[in-house]
């Protein structure tokens, strides 16, 4: 069973990750959340993760600075960490894969580019 960390101050986006990742195949995941990169950060001290999915803007800490944590951390470096944002566009883009994201999604999530990313990028379907 894979555990997933969602990380977005909005409780509906959340919900729609989660949905859009069921639909993608991963029914039998066990989803973890958290309203910023501060909550994940302490969930992350606690759980383990295959996966974390994170909006841009939060409060108190946004998605970049969560990505440098988690990718300047041995114990979490290893942990895919994929970006949604409603700011895609080619900048944000390229930013976002040198702080090592594992990919970026725009808002709003489509099912087609979801799966694509679970199965290609990251292997987990």
């Amino acid at each position: 069973m894979y555990r997933v960390l969602i990380v977005d101050d909005s409780s509906t986006a959340r919900a729609l990750i989660k949905k859009s990742l069921d639909v993608c195949g991963l029914v039998a995941a066990q989803y973890l959340e958290a309203r910023n990169g501060k909550e994940a950060l302490d969930i992350l001290k606690k759980e383990t993760v295959d996966l974390v999915l994170t909006d841009v803007n939060m409060p108190e800490m946004d998605g970049f600075n969560l990505l440098r944590r988690i990718k300047s951390s041995p114990k979490l470096f290893d942990v895919p960490v994929v970006v949604i944002t409603s700011l895609k566009n080619r900048t944000a883009e390229q930013i976002l894969k040198k702080e090592q994201a594992s990919a970026v999604l725009g808002k709003p999530l489509s099912i087609p580019e979801v799966h694509r990313m679970l199965k290609n990028q990251l292997h987990l379907i």
